[in-house]
């Protein structure tokens, strides 16, 4: 089959900063040396354009997971254009096809099917979706966005203004131009890229699905360190609507932590997070599947079955009468009504949960050993 068209622009593009980055920067550093001031401008303007695709490109624009202030969202619209990852409406356009179309190989952009390298980068070089350059259909809300029309109409001066001209002014107040436009433009600018490419690629292909194997996508706290918290990838296609991708204290997610902060100073608001019942009942269920997958070996799978699932509803039971119970008590809570009674139901059903999930890991870790690689 023959294969489209390169893109000119982004395969120069790429070839070029890398090239840069690869050889420019290892000279400058072992002629020259690189100073602190270089290596805190790339460390702040990577987290500057980094977040601003996570935070404002990703979880705001493309799955309106949380509204933002418009100081915010201007901030996002430069930030973007220092990531220099196309516009917001185009960037956004592109994942929410993805999201729809995940894994299909005709329709999702960046399919992880097609291999590490087309999902990677590949899927930029060619024009496998020409149609997907000046089709805005599915972002029609974004086009009421001031903000966001105003980063696509000026992206291209943009994209110059903040890649060329904000290192060149940072290296002219710092005495070393260019230092400065090889550190904190060119090195940045490739790292943020690649970093950024990995959710598409890496995550795809590198780590564990407790939320659903009805997609690629993979969780792996490893990604996220170098992806400011977009490495739970499992959990954010299975519930993309929510603000956060690492739910857990422990996870690492500036994203998350940046939003939250803008919430807490009044720039950021109605954020989106799914019921924490879903949520178990997903990992219940993945549990349920793989248990179910490693004991069909086993002599007596029909006993066995029997019992895990009499284990499986039995759980799923408690938790729907845990959070229905916990919902309950909420709305009184809402409405100023004491109910002590309800209140000491939860706390009963709480420890019903627990004592049941606990049985419940017990039981399935037995059998994960009979798990067929």
């Amino acid at each position: 089959m023959k294969k489209p068209p390169l893109i000119w622009t982004n395969v120069l593009l790429f070839a070029i900063t890398f090239a840069g980055a690869l050889i420019a920067v290892p000279w400058y550093a072992i002629t020259i040396g690189i100073s602190a001031t270089e290596w805190i401008a790339f460390i702040l303007l990577a987290f500057a354009s980094g977040l601003s695709i996570t935070a404002g490109y990703h979880r705001l624009w493309s799955h309106k997971t949380y509204k933002a202030h418009a100081s915010m969202r201007f901030l996002f619209a430069l930030g973007g254009a220092l990531a220099l990852q196309n516009s917001a409406l185009h960037w956004s356009s592109d994942h929410r096809v993805h999201h729809k179309h995940v894994d299909n190989n005709d329709k999702d952009p960046y399919s992880a099917n097609m291999g590490f390298w087309y999902s990677h980068i590949g899927w930029m070089l060619r024009e496998y979706q020409a149609q997907r350059y000046h089709d805005y259909k599915n972002v029609r809300d974004l086009q009421n966005d001031a903000i966001v029309m105003w980063q696509h109409k000026y992206y291209l001066p943009l994209m110059l203004l903040m890649n060329i001209g904000l290192p060149i002014l940072l290296g002219w107040l710092n005495g070393n131009i260019l230092g400065m436009v090889l550190i904190a433009g060119l090195l940045r600018l490739v790292v943020v890229h690649h970093c950024t490419f990995f959710i598409n690629s890496l995550a795809h292909v590198w780590g564990s699905q407790p939320y659903t194997d009805k997609n690629t996508a993979r969780d792996n706290g490893i990604i996220a360190l170098f992806t400011y918290g977009e490495g739970y990838h499992n959990f954010h296609h299975i519930f993309e609507n929510d603000y956060r991708n690492g739910i857990k204290w422990w996870h690492y997610d500036p994203t998350k932590w940046l939003i939250n902060a803008m919430a807490f100073v009044g720039l950021a608001s109605h954020r989106r997070v799914t019921p924490q019942e879903r949520i178990e009942k997903a990992q219940l269920q993945m549990q349920l599947q793989r248990t179910e997958s490693s004991i069909k070996q086993l002599a007596n799978y029909d006993e066995v079955m029997e019992r895990l699932h009499q284990e499986y509803e039995l759980m799923k039971t408690q938790l729907s009468e845990y959070y229905n119970a916990k919902k309950a008590l909420l709305e009184a809570r809402k409405s100023k009504l004491a109910n002590h009674q309800l209140a000491a139901q939860v706390i009963q059903l709480k420890k019903q949960v627990r004592a049941q999930r606990k049985a419940w890991r017990a039981f399935t870790a037995n059998y994960a050993k009979y798990q067929v690689a």
